[in-house]
């Protein structure tokens, strides 16, 4: 049986907030220390410079279904699974802010044993699509709605189709943050990789035990 390559998807990771004056943020998204930082090593220490805020959208349905958007600080994991094993294969960690398009060329695998990739209409993109054509691959990435328009009906079809298949790969961000507890409570990038990569090894752990126990004789 052939196994569906990677399953794409990033989730956003929390952070403890940072309460900065409105000079310090300019002066981290400018990639500097704030001035009055630089003679003070403890507060530097505790001062994570390399998380970042952005909105997370969602619907929020009381009658009617609204879309909202809710502020979140700090990282974000972008991971490949194997649909057939539910394996995390490849992962990255970045800012919350991060594009989740630049992160497709180092996720897909070219070890497995099939070449469809499917993943969001966040990894949607010209450089995208050569990229994963230049290497092989197949795109099953989701299609992008017009600006001001509906989705054509025969690429929302497509879209369904799509979801049902990529829908595996939201059982590993709820187990991880359920029954893990995913929080990053580290300063700093490096030490949020290294955290999202131990949690993403447990979880890899986890799954092959119960892969085991599940093809285990009776």
């Amino acid at each position: 049986e052939r196994r569906v390559l990677d399953l794409f998807r990033q989730a956003l990771v929390a952070a403890p907030k940072q309460r900065n004056k409105d000079e310090e943020k300019a002066a981290i998204k400018e990639g500097r220390i704030p001035e009055d930082w630089q003679d003070n090593p403890a507060k530097l220490r505790q001062k994570d410079r390399d998380a970042r805020w952005t909105l997370k959208q969602g619907r929020k349905k009381e009658g009617v279904a609204v879309q909202i958007a809710v502020p979140h600080f700090g990282y974000k994991t972008h991971i490949s699974t194997d649909k057939r094993h539910g394996l995390i294969r490849r992962w990255d960690v970045s800012d919350a802010a991060a594009n989740d398009g630049k992160r497709l060329k180092v996720l897909p695998d070219k070890e497995n044993t099939a070449s469809a990739v499917w993943a969001d209409t966040a990894y949607r993109s010209k450089a995208n699509e050569a990229f994963m054509e230049k290497n092989g691959f197949q795109s099953q990435v989701h299609h992008k709605k017009p600006p001001k328009k509906s989705l054509p009906h025969p690429l929302a079809k497509a879209n369904a189709a799509r979801s049902k298949v990529r829908a595996a790969v939201e059982h590993v961000f709820a187990h991880q943050k359920v029954r893990m507890g995913l929080f990053v409570r580290t300063v700093g990038l490096p030490r949020a990789r290294l955290k999202i990569g131990m949690v993403s090894l447990a979880y890899n752990m986890r799954r092959f035990l119960w892969l085991q126990g599940k093809s285990a004789p009776a």
